[in-house]
């Protein structure tokens, strides 16, 4: 059974530009960086989350691996450099975790 965790991350629309400035900044250092969890972005046009959220998702092997994957986030010195330019653009943050049925 795999894991797709997503970081769902509801920021100032008045900030959009520059969020998702950042954003494309994260997504560079994930491609140059194997060793950093590489995920799928996506900002929704129409469901239930509002259209000024950022949505992370990525698929792991385990919860255990999904977990570990935040910690690698957090111990990292140049994602937590872009973390601490983009946080303050935030409005709320939820983390979720869904069992694929399929392979």
């Amino acid at each position: 059974m795999t894991i797709t965790m997503r970081i769902l991350q509801q920021f100032d629309v008045r900030k959009e530009k520059e969020f998702l400035d950042l954003e494309r900044q994260f997504a560079a250092l994930e491609r140059s960086r194997p060793d950093l969890p590489q995920g799928r972005r996506m900002k929704p046009i129409s469901g239930s989350e509002p259209c000024n959220t950022l949505i992370w998702e990525a698929v792991f092997p385990s919860l255990d691996a999904a977990k570990q994957a935040l910690n690698t986030f957090s111990g990292d010195a140049a994602h937590e450099e872009l973390f601490a330019k983009q946080v303050a653009f935030f409005q709320s943050v939820k983390i979720e975790f869904y069992e694929n049925l399929e392979p």
